[in-house]
């Protein structure tokens, strides 16, 4: 027996990167070479033999000398033959050179044992990432639940999440400051749970906007067309105000412009993802009708199809090409879906479209509905700007003059034009007061508009969407008119101006930029919430949009 069979049936490791890089292409193979389906351990078993066969011809362990090797083999009546004569098990061939079919066997399950240990250690490696996530979800969760809580026993109005995240930050500054690691242990913690929301983001702003067609009854065609012409002009005039602002404070300080540390970006979706929630809103749809109590009332039966009908939305708006999204972008093809799967569920249950809907977005903690859950994860996101702001405060030491100015300045010109041109517009004041934070997330936008006495949140959300949409199309078409050249202003002005959505839209063209649009995406929603917080801001505010 060739003493190079000892070798590989006793230390299998010499087969076992070749053979994992062959085996999932066994399927390839077989039909490329017209081979039957080969069981799992003569596939390993013949690899063996053609990496034996591929040592022979100079030792070569590479996949191409591999696959040319196994191109000489095939399988017949369980037997394994070169494609030029035929090889008998246990007897001498041609060249006098043969192993025997038990030391093949032994060198493929071993083999064999090895790949199947590594797939068990995979799937634990999943089960340890699932458990990662669940537990520090979980702690975003019931830290933004504990400081609600707090908030309301103790009538504190200002954001219960923007001081956990404010808390975070200054903990996390600290910790870096007298232990590094402890402070990256900590990051490390959260990272699932941050990718996740980032992943998800715009998920958690929809239900205000699918519910859009409950909160515009009784506002008047002539209010919507004042609305459209601030939330268009007052979008350009922040933009090209906090644009020219960076660029005007840069020239001042002349701060070197340096790589930034890139942002960490969440895996796409696949289509299994797709197909999966999508078998999954067919189920609870024939369940939510089939059986309208099964949960409880007959919202809380609803709550899953509703929700998975959202999330369908979402996941077929994020595969349409980059084009089609400019016209058909995932939030608004998330917020018709949903609509369309209340007004389906409407119809097949006979309650109507408008029950239906009105069950989405209870705001009740007793029957929540599926705009309550996903609207639930507003707080985990404000706290995790802590990170995001964490991540990027080399940028923000490095530029602060810029990056501060830039968003003090846009923030209070955004919130006081907005309420002036409202009032000259004859807006009417509660309608001005609930698009006054147009161009802050609507994460923070919401309870802005709660500290302006704005009753119409589902409004106020849409106005956020519209602005970000706005910005996402025309934003770059704007700066490269105008002249707006420098990253760090590019960068800026998007953020401010149009959140989230702007900052996405960017990222994809200007990756340079996106460091700085990060931190002026969640800097301005700070700003912006700080200033309103403040009882002489908030009061002029009123006064301005003639609400006072």
């Amino acid at each position: 027996m060739d003493i190079s069979c000892l070798r590989l049936a006793a230390n299998p490791q010499l087969a076992l990167a070749s053979s994992k890089s062959s085996i999932h292409n066994a399927s390839t193979l077989d039909s490329v070479l017209g081979l039957p389906r080969l069981s799992a351990m003569k596939w390993r078993s013949t690899v063996a033999l053609a990496k034996l066969d591929s040592s022979k011809n100079g030792g070569r362990s590479r996949n191409g000398a591999l696959d040319s090797s196994l191109m000489r083999f095939k399988h017949v009546g369980g037997q394994v033959f070169r494609a030029s004569e035929r090889f008998s098990f246990g007897s001498k061939v041609s060249d006098g050179r043969a192993c025997g079919w038990s030391t093949w066997v032994r060198a493929g399950e071993e083999v064999g044992k090895t790949v199947d240990s590594t797939a068990g250690q995979g799937v634990l490696h999943m089960v340890k990432e699932g458990l990662h996530l669940a537990f520090s979800l979980g702690a975003f969760l019931a830290l933004d639940k504990y400081l609600k809580s707090m908030f309301l026993a103790n009538a504190i109005r200002f954001p219960s999440a923007l001081f956990g995240m404010l808390s975070l930050f200054l903990l996390l500054t600290t910790l870096s400051a007298v232990s590094t690691g402890a402070a990256n242990k900590v990051e490390a913690f959260f990272s699932p749970a941050i990718l996740f929301i980032q992943r998800w983001l715009p998920l958690f702003y929809v239900p205000s906007l699918v519910v859009v067609p409950l909160a515009v009854k009784g506002i008047p065609a002539s209010e919507g067309v004042k609305i459209g012409a601030i939330l268009f002009g007052g979008w350009m005039a922040s933009l090209l105000v906090a644009g020219y602002t960076a660029v005007q404070v840069r020239k001042m300080v002349n701060t070197e412009l340096l790589p930034a540390d890139p942002v960490p970006k969440a895996a796409p979706f696949t289509s299994t993802e797709r197909i999966s929630w999508i078998a999954a809103m067919l189920v609870f749809f024939g369940v939510a009708v089939r059986y309208p109590t099964v949960l409880g009332p007959e919202s809380t039966t609803a709550a899953p199809f509703l929700l998975a009908a959202t999330v369908v939305g979402y996941l077929v708006g994020t595969s349409f090409p980059e084009a089609a999204k400019k016209v058909f972008h995932p939030i608004i093809v998330c917020a018709v879906t949903a609509d369309i799967g209340a007004y389906a569920l409407g119809m097949a249950t006979g309650k109507g479209f408008e029950p239906t809907l009105g069950a989405y977005l209870t705001k009740s903690a007793g029957s929540p509905g599926a705009g309550d859950v996903l609207m639930g994860f507003l707080g985990p996101v404000i706290l995790s700007f802590a990170f995001s702001m964490y991540r990027q405060r080399k940028v923000v030491q490095r530029h602060a003059a810029e990056i501060i100015t830039g968003v003090v300045v846009s923030s209070l010109f955004s919130l006081y034009s907005t309420a002036a041109i409202g009032r000259v517009l004859g807006l009417l004041p509660a309608l001005t007061a609930a698009i006054i934070p147009r161009c802050v997330t609507v994460a923070l936008a919401l309870p802005i508009a709660t500290l302006l006495e704005g009753n119409n949140a589902s409004l106020t959300a849409a106005a956020v969407v519209v602005t970000g949409l706005i910005g996402a199309n025309f934003a770059q078409v704007v700066m490269d008119k105008f002249g707006l050249k420098d990253p760090i202003a590019r960068g800026m002005a998007t953020a401010a101006s149009a959140h989230g959505l702007g900052t996405a839209a960017l990222a994809g063209k200007e990756p340079e930029a996106l460091p700085y649009c990060a931190i002026a995406y969640a800097l301005t929603g700070i700003i912006s919430t700080l200033l309103c917080a403040l009882p002489p801001v908030r009061a002029s505010l009123l006064l301005i949009a003639g609400a006072a």
